[in-house]
């Protein structure tokens, strides 16, 4: 275990300071066990259930496989990712998965054709999939994450630990890479999503999701065509902190 922060307090600037510096040569499973202990009981796990998802959701597991995990169901998910949400339940032993989902009448009031996607991504994320998580996340102190810096340009500053409004959001596996990951994967005989190996590194909605040619970031499949690399769920952090070692 890590040694612990002299500042206990998740609501402030010190303690994300402090979780950098703690954690900075720190590998993602030694942060996650420490994470699940410094938030007990006020922590869960943030998952789309993507191509590699199968890593956190293993780590989490093997310290507490009843932590939260939090699932967006936008109701435009692959039936491939749904699918691959069970079988990593049942393979995890997870007890705690809660999948959820934007209210209907809201999508009948404001995208009742489903045509919102290709019209307007922000305003389609924020209603399918930032009104939910925020929603599901209140209740919480810290998230868990699967970001990585390798993954897009956007990504290329992430810190283990950011403030993100009223949250800690905690990235263990931000300095990791893809091949990283995928020996994870392997090593541990965990399944790998249906679509991952037919060119999907980054598995979204279905109408915001195409594949990705070898010479693209792993991003570059979501919402193409628009200036667009993010859903939302992770776009307000408040306080920006060095990765540098």
């Amino acid at each position: 275990m890590l040694r612990p922060s002299d500042d206990a307090s998740p609501g402030a600037a010190a303690t994300v300071r402090d979780l950098v510096a703690t954690w900075r040569h720190a590998d993602a499973p030694e942060i996650v066990a420490d994470a699940l202990h410094r938030f007990a009981g006020r922590i869960a796990l943030v998952s789309s259930f993507g191509a590699d998802a199968a890593v956190l959701l293993h780590m989490v597991a093997r310290v507490d496989p009843a932590t939260p995990v939090i699932l967006v169901d936008t109701r435009r998910l692959f039936p491939e990712t749904l699918a691959y949400r069970d079988a990593l339940v049942a393979r995890l032993g997870l007890a705690d998965v809660r999948t959820v989902r934007p209210a209907a009448a809201a999508l009948a009031r404001l995208d009742p054709h489903e045509a919102l996607a290709g019209q307007d991504p922000d305003a389609c994320c924020g209603l399918r999939k930032v009104s939910p998580f925020e929603t599901a996340i209140a209740p919480f102190a810290a998230l868990l994450t699967g970001r990585r810096r390798d993954q897009a340009v956007t990504r290329r500053d992430l810190a283990p630990a950011e403030r993100d409004g009223a949250h800690i959001r905690i990235n263990p596996l931000a300095g990791w890479t893809a091949e990283r990951a995928a020996t994870w994967r392997r090593t541990h005989g965990l399944p790998e999503h249906p679509l991952a190996p037919q060119g999907y590194p980054s598995i979204g909605c279905v109408p915001c999701t195409s594949r990705v040619a070898d010479d693209e970031d792993s991003r570059a499949g979501r919402w193409r065509g628009f200036e667009k690399t993010e859903c939302g769920l992770h776009g307000r952090r408040s306080i920006a902190v060095t990765t540098e070692s």
